[in-house]
């Protein structure tokens, strides 16, 4: 079982790295996309390579009983997934002309 989790997990980032891919592409086609938003796009591979490393790390606490540390790096994958998220869905609604949701920041740069 803890296996499949694990696996399902480095499935994930796999899928979001072919998402972010599909994303720069679908962009890189557009008339006029801000440079800002390109680098914030950009920056997602890095945050992705965060995640890999910090599910590697995840795996050898699971080996080794660390809950506390497993509890931890869970959390900062969740994280960052959700950093990802909020942040792409600014950006789309920035591209779509669509406002924000009340009370956002316009130039909030996460990434």
């Amino acid at each position: 079982m803890q296996s499949n989790i694990i696996d399902r997990l480095f499935f994930s980032f796999e899928e979001l790295e072919q998402a972010i891919a599909s994303a720069k592409d679908t962009l890189a086609k557009r008339d006029v996309i801000p440079n800002h938003i390109m680098k914030r796009l950009n920056s997602y591979d890095g945050i992705l390579l965060k995640q890999r490393n910090l599910a590697q790390s995840l795996c050898e606490h699971i080996n080794n009983c660390n809950w506390d540390e497993v509890s931890r790096h869970v959390n900062l994958i969740n994280g960052l997934s959700a950093l990802i998220r909020d942040d792409a869905r600014a950006i789309l609604a920035a591209i779509s002309g669509r406002p924000e949701a009340p009370g956002e920041e316009d130039n909030i740069d996460f990434c």
